[in-house]
């Protein structure tokens, strides 16, 4: 039996960055499935079909080859896509192509293939304690203020777009933030039996700290 540690929250709760340190102390694989979306995301920008419209995007990723390798890291067309999946043109896109079931019911089963046969999976994303490891051993959701969360997003120097203003990035956000929760499949919740991670005032490495004495103990 393999174990699993599940992580959800909203953007910039420091998930990804937790759940990759994580990953990396406990010698597990790292489940990123925000980048599964966003992968999927950008292939209907590469197609010029508009994120919106739930029939043309399930036609373009009709012929999408997206999928995961042994590493659980995305694939696209057999490539990793790389910084192309973290812009603020897939900010704005994801959320609508992440919102439709047909694209979410194709993704959690990769997802769930994802659990190795033997040893552990740290999985981090935005449903994977309510709906894709509603059994994990280990389940968190990780938040913190909307302003806090906001000035990590900016800081992210990562993302393409350093010179962003605040302002828009937190409109970014919240929009995001509202359409993940209110979506009909799949929202972002706090399940039932799922331990709240407050991150406003602690760094990464001190979350995962706190999350491997849980796990350890």
């Amino acid at each position: 039996m393999t174990t699993v540690v599940a992580l959800d929250g909203p953007a910039g709760s420091g998930k990804s960055t937790v759940a990759r340190l994580l990953a990396e102390r406990l010698g597990w694989p790292y489940l990123d499935t925000g980048s599964m979306y966003r992968a999927a995301a950008l292939h209907v920008l590469r197609a010029g079909a508009d994120p919106a419209d739930a029939s043309a995007v399930l036609s373009v990723l009709a012929g999408a080859e997206i999928e995961l390798d042994a590493d659980v890291r995305v694939l696209l067309g057999g490539v990793r896509p790389g910084d192309e999946i973290r812009t603020p043109e897939i900010d704005h896109a994801v959320s609508a192509v992440a919102g439709i079931p047909e694209v979410r019911a194709r993704m959690a089963v990769l997802q769930r293939a994802a659990r190795p046969d033997a040893g552990g999976l740290v999985a981090e994303g935005r449903d994977m304690t309510s709906v894709i490891f509603p059994d994990a051993e280990f389940r968190f959701f990780l938040t913190a203020p909307p302003q806090v969360r906001a000035l990590r997003r900016h800081a992210d120097s990562t993302r393409g777009a350093p010179d962003r203003a605040l302002d828009e990035v937190r409109r970014d956000m919240d929009r995001r933030d509202s359409m993940d929760r209110a979506r009909e499949h799949s929202p972002l919740v706090v399940a039932e039996g799922v331990e709240v991670i407050e991150t406003g005032e602690c760094d990464a490495a001190a979350v995962v700290e706190l999350l491997l004495e849980q796990i350890r103990s």
